[in-house]
C-alpha cells in the first residue's frame, strides 16, 4: 500500500462504504456534506493507493448457513510474523487476519464453503514455514 494520509473526510468515507458500499457517490457527497467531485476524488484515490481493495455483499447469515467459521489463533516462530502474515493471506478462506498481543501472535478468521474446505484450511496453514502452534475453534452460533 503506498503511503496516504487519511484524514476525518476519508475515514468518514470509508465507513459510509462499510455501511453500504453500494451507496450513490450522490448519496455520500449528501452524507457527507462535500461535493460530488470531492467524494469521486477521494473514492478514486482511496482505491488507487490500496486503502479500498474493494466491494463486496454481506450476505445475511441464514443465506449462508452452509459455510464454516472458525477462529484460528496462531503462534508463530521468532522474527518471522511478516512472512507468516504474507502466506496467510495468500489462503482465500482467511477473511480478516489480526495480529495480537498474549500467548498468540495472530488470530486469523476463516469462512469455509463446508467441513471438508475447512479441513483444507487448517491442513494448509499447518504447511507454512514459521508457525509453531495454532488453535482453532468453529464458530457454532451469533447473537
Amino acid at each position: 500500500m503506498q503511503p496516504y494520509l487519511y484524514d476525518s473526510l476519508d475515514k468518514a468515507l470509508i465507513a459510509a462504504l462499510r455501511k453500504d458500499g453500494r451507496a450513490s457517490i450522490s448519496t455520500l457527497a449528501d452524507l457527507l456534506k462535500v461535493s460530488r467531485g470531492t467524494v469521486q476524488n477521494r473514492l478514486d484515490r482511496l482505491i488507487s493507493c490500496g486503502a479500498i481493495l474493494g466491494f463486496t455483499v454481506r450476505v445475511h447469515e441464514e443465506i449462508d448457513s452452509d459455510s464454516v467459521r472458525a477462529i484460528m489463533m496462531i503462534e508463530v516462530i521468532g522474527q518471522s510474523t511478516s512472512q507468516v502474515i504474507q502466506k496467510l493471506k495468500g489462503i482465500p478462506e482467511l477473511v480478516r487476519i489480526h495480529t495480537t498481543n498474549g500467548a498468540w501472535d495472530l488470530i486469523a478468521e476463516i469462512k469455509a464453503a463446508n467441513l471438508s474446505a475447512f479441513d483444507g484450511v487448517l491442513r494448509e496453514v499447518r504447511t507454512i514455514h514459521g508457525i509453531l502452534n495454532s488453535e482453532t475453534s468453529i464458530m457454532l452460533s451469533t447473537t
